[in-house]
């Protein structure tokens, strides 16, 4: 037997490649996950009317910034800074005069989207970043000062939706978490697990107007009394589908698809506080507002457009704002057929008497 040094050198072991033009895992994507590096990879995504993982493209930005008027000197406020692409935005208009909060409660995405933004030139001298939730915008005022500007956006982005380990989409399986803070408060899985089957069935019609609410949710906590523990996002997704059978085939897939979008998206407002987090932020809002301040809020589902119209009607006629929008703003044809997710939004806006 040949012993020789060379015979016992190890084989060399060649890198995992990435496995193909198309990988479905997540975590392979890096080309999307590292857009700045593959511009021609990501515009090809986008042309396709999709939005690349592990990037979120900012809806109504030319309507946005039409109405803000941000001049060079302000103080602004962008209360939920995601993916900071309306950040960017706002910054330029300030043309490093003048100043920018930015606030977002998410502990994974905020620290990439500053460490994005320094990477622009975009330091402490310009915007100050701060891990909390926007009902606190109040204890941001002490050390801003009246806002000239508010943004919010109350979307959740598309890097957490696309992200299987933060459990916000049934297309993919992974933890039924729904936190926009995984540190903090419940999971949806264990949201479900203090739950009787009227106030879950209460949930889905007010979170999410589902039509199928009292079936679903008896499906749900059935399956938890018979032992079943539902952790992950493809175990829910298949116990809707399970509980709709009755529906006909030829409409079966779609209204399914869209009542795991109501369900997740009803779990999501309810686990996150969404609701009283809104209304918290839209009862202080207009006490930090300098005079003829301006804020706008994108919103995606009824009851948030909701409680936003009902709020800015109401300081309206107190003659705190002195100018409310008369009707929400819609993204235009093209922005919807170029990107799937703005078909959803209403911008409504208020001006500080």
């Amino acid at each position: 037997m040949n012993s020789s040094p060379d015979n016992q050198k190890k084989k060399h072991k060649r890198r995992v490649r990435y496995s193909g033009t198309h990988p479905k895992a997540f975590h392979e994507k890096y080309k999307e996950l590292q857009p700045e590096k593959y511009a021609d990879d990501v515009n090809k995504i986008i042309q396709k009317g999709n939005t690349p993982a592990g990037m979120h493209r900012s809806i109504c930005v030319n309507e946005i910034l039409e109405f803000l008027q941000i001049t060079p000197g302000q103080v602004g406020l962008d209360a939920t800074l995601g993916y900071g692409g309306h950040t960017l935005e706002m910054l330029k208009c300030l043309d490093s005069k003048g100043h920018l909060y930015a606030l977002d409660v998410d502990p994974i995405e905020l620290p990439r989207t500053q460490k994005r933004l320094e990477g622009l030139g975009y330091g402490s001298d310009i915007i100050t970043f701060k891990q909390t939730n926007f009902s606190n915008i109040d204890q941001v005022v002490l050390e801003s000062g009246p806002l000239n500007f508010i943004l919010a956006d109350l979307g959740v982005s598309s890097m957490q939706i696309d992200n299987p380990e933060r459990g916000f989409s049934y297309k993919s399986d992974g933890p039924l978490d729904l936190r926009l803070n995984p540190n903090k408060g419940m999971s949806a899985s264990d949201r479900l697990k203090t739950m009787e089957q009227d106030e879950l069935e209460g949930m889905l019609m007010e979170n999410a107007d589902e039509p199928h609410a009292n079936v679903i949710s008896h499906a749900i906590i059935d399956s938890i009394k018979r032992g079943i523990d539902i952790t992950t996002t493809t175990q829910l997704q298949q116990i809707i589908e399970e509980a709709l059978h009755f529906i006909p085939e030829k409409t079966r897939k779609e209204d399914v698809k869209k009542s795991c979008q109501r369900c997740f998206q009803a779990l999501r407002i309810d686990v996150n506080s969404e609701y009283e987090v809104l209304y918290e932020f839209l009862e202080k809002l207009p006490a930090t507002l300098a005079k003829g301040g301006r804020v706008a809020i994108l919103s995606f589902h009824s009851g948030e457009d909701r409680l936003i119209k009902k709020s800015f009607q109401k300081f309206y006629r107190e003659g705190i704002y002195s100018d409310i929008a008369p009707k929400p703003i819609r993204p235009t044809a093209e922005e919807c057929y170029s990107n799937s997710r703005a078909r959803s939004t209403k911008l409504r806006w208020a001006i500080k008497a």
